[in-house]
């Protein structure tokens, strides 16, 4: 019995150490990374490559229990590269409370850096003046124009590889469905098809109704702000800024009538940022829950790099995926 208790006990150890100094292992539950990850995908998550993060609370390994109200110090050793932008990267949820590295795990892209300024024009993401390049995965939803009296199924669709295929109830001939930029380019090519653009509430309205969804689809722009930076506040900014500097900053902020702010019991506009922020986005550009909704993702969130997709599991066929079996995420 001592033995077998030794053995079990070097094996935990070692598995404890390998998970939160080298690997960890994840399931993708959501469509938000389509086309590059899919659910049911099983996901090995580099701890090396940004630095292994100390664990932040106390619990006992492999399971979801922890004692409530202690939270150790942020510590992270150093890695073998820094965060670049277009990685796929795993990180703590930043919306929850309790414990960061018991929030839920998410995974996006990083498409802005500390220090870039980002904004969202007609679905380009531009990063300091340039449009971000789109990985040949990111999957888009597209609005396509029928020639009159022309026919297309939508399983000719789904069998060219469009997803979430439906048909306009209000318009004969507009059909809807989500693809990546070369199945699109595609499906442009057949002869039933009149136009096919990146869909978007402006492309169905016209004049000023246009106009004003094209402002509303828009996002930005905003400054990422990293460790050192003065933040100065401005009534347009603090909406997106707000969170950032209350919960993860520290900072007592309250903004005045008269366009000032009230920072931890004193007048001013500027604030000194503590550690980096990010800007995220989910390959799946028209469903996903990322940084457009919720904001940044602070350093202490990010737990590590996505590597290789080790099982793919399909949930609606019941069988694997043979084809992505050891598949590097790029």
């Amino acid at each position: 019995m001592r033995d077998w208790l030794a053995a079990l006990g070097l094996a935990v150890a070692l598995a404890l150490l390998i998970r939160i100094f080298v690997l960890e292992a994840y399931r993708i539950p959501s469509p938000s990374m389509e086309q590059t990850l899919l659910v049911g995908d099983f996901v090995l998550v580099s701890k090396l490559h940004y630095g292994p993060r100390m664990p932040m609370s106390l619990g006992l390994p492999f399971t979801a229990w922890y004692v409530p109200g202690v939270e150790l110090p942020y510590l992270r050793l150093p890695g073998l590269t820094g965060i670049r932008r277009g990685d796929v990267v795993v990180f703590n949820y930043p919306v929850e409370t309790g414990p960061i590295d018991r929030k839920t795990h998410y995974i996006k892209r990083v498409v802005g850096l500390p220090g870039d300024t980002l904004w969202i024009q007609d679905k380009v993401v531009y990063v300091n003046g340039r449009p971000f390049p789109d990985p040949d995965l990111v999957q888009r939803r597209w609005m396509l124009q029928l020639r009159p009296g022309a026919q297309l199924s939508l399983d000719s669709l789904q069998a060219m590889g469009a997803r979430n295929v439906s048909r306009s109830a209000y318009r004969a001939g507009l059909l809807f469905f989500d693809a990546t930029v070369a199945v699109a380019r595609h499906i442009a090519g057949f002869a039933e098809v009149d136009t096919l653009r990146p869909y978007s509430a402006a492309a169905l309205l016209q004049g000023a109704a246009a106009q004003k969804a094209r402002r509303e689809e828009g996002w930005g722009p905003v400054y990422i702000p990293g460790r050192g930076d003065t933040l100065y506040l401005t009534l347009r900014t603090w909406p997106f800024y707000r969170e950032l500097l209350l919960r993860f900053e520290g900072y007592q902020i309250y903004p005045r009538p008269d366009g000032t702010f009230l920072i931890n019991g004193r007048p001013g506009r500027s604030c000194v940022i503590r550690q980096d922020y990010y800007f995220v986005m989910g390959d799946n550009r028209d469903n996903s829950l990322d940084s457009r909704a919720w904001g940044l993702v602070p350093a202490d969130h990010i737990v590590g790099k996505a590597l290789l997709i080790y099982l793919s599991w399909d949930p609606e066929q019941h069988r694997i995926r043979w084809n992505r079996l050891f598949r590097p995420v790029h």
